[in-house]
């Protein structure tokens, strides 16, 4: 499992386990999760970085329209996952 770093402004760095990623209407986006082995709190982040920027910049989706669309996305790439 693919592990990524975050380096939110002004805090300690927060690191990550990326279980799937995606692209839907030109933006990608991935879900993770805070541990590799347990059941862990997973997140859907968007990539808001323009194509130029050497690093991704992400957010958390918060728009409930949004997150049940791109959750629905993922929970059918991973079978045994149930999002939301």
């Amino acid at each position: 499992m693919e592990k990524i770093i975050f380096t939110p402004e002004g805090e300690e760095p927060v690191q990550f386990y990326v279980l799937e990623q995606t692209r839907l209407g030109g933006i990608d986006y991935i879900l993770v999760t805070d541990s590799e082995t347990e059941d862990g709190e997973a997140l859907i982040l968007r990539d808001i970085s323009l194509p130029e920027e050497a690093e991704a910049v992400y957010e958390i989706v918060t728009d409930d329209e949004e997150l049940n669309a791109v959750a629905a996305v993922f929970e059918n790439m991973l079978d045994d996952v149930k999002l939301l």
